[in-house]
C-alpha cells in the first residue's frame, strides 16, 4: 500500500468491458523513492487533489473478487490526515 495525491483524470470511452464504469485518475505516489505517475481504478469518489491509499498489483487486480481485471493499481482510500512521530537525533 502506498499513499499519493491524484493530479488528474484519463478519459477512455473504449476499453474493455470489464472496465466499463470505472473512473481512472493519474495518481502522483509520495515518498523520497517515488516512481512516476501512474493510472489508477478509483471506485470511491477520490478526485483531483486528493491523498489517496492505493494498492498495486495481484491485490489491486482482485476487487471484483469473483474474477481478476486488467487493473494493477486501486485507490482504496481518501486520506483526511496522517500523524507521523519524529525520533530525535541525538
Amino acid at each position: 500500500m502506498e499513499m499519493g495525491t491524484v493530479i488528474g483524470n484519463v478519459w477512455a470511452t473504449r476499453k474493455e468491458d470489464d472496465l466499463t464504469g470505472l473512473k481512472f485518475l493519474v495518481v502522483e505516489p509520495h515518498g523520497i523513492s517515488a516512481e512516476k505517475s501512474f493510472v489508477a481504478v478509483d471506485r470511491i469518489g477520490a478526485g483531483v487533489g486528493d491523498q489517496v491509499l492505493v494498492t498495486r498489483g495481484s491485490s489491486a487486480s482482485n476487487m471484483s473478487g469473483d474474477f481478476k481485471l486488467p487493473i494493477d493499481a486501486l485507490i482504496i482510500g481518501i486520506i483526511d490526515s496522517v500523524d507521523v512521530e519524529k525520533k530525535e537525533v541525538k
